[in-house]
């Protein structure tokens, strides 16, 4: 199998399903806690190429900072990627990365398409 990369929050709920899925699953996954190792603005863009999904879509729009920084008219996707790499609590969680593919596992039948595809 492939090698697996998990964007974890260790403190969110589907953060901890998805890993609870990989161990159970026995999948070896590179765990990045994401919010102390941000992604670079390349990392960003690469994963939302394999998402297949734009900026604005990989925002957390239920967190205080994205109403603080006005993001909900916001469209630039520079600009998003910009306070997505500065800003990472606003990046959707958790994100598993296989190969040319990725999944906001949220809900968790997302990651298990992704795991039933290879």
């Amino acid at each position: 199998m492939q090698d697996i990369q998990i964007w974890h929050n260790q403190n969110c709920s589907k953060s901890q399903d998805a890993m609870a899925l990989l161990d159970m699953k026995d999948i070896k996954a590179k765990v990045r806690n994401y919010l102390e190792d941000s992604p670079t603005k390349a990392e960003l863009k690469d994963v939302l190429k394999k998402l297949n999904i734009k900026a604005k879509e990989l925002i957390r729009d239920n967190e205080e900072l994205y109403v603080t920084l006005d993001l909900e008219n916001e469209n630039d996707e520079e600009k998003l990627i910009d306070i997505m790499v500065q800003n990472p609590i606003l990046i959707q969680r958790p994100i598993i990365i296989k190969g040319q593919k990725a999944v906001i596992a949220r809900p968790i039948e997302n990651l298990k398409e992704l795991l039933n595809e290879f």
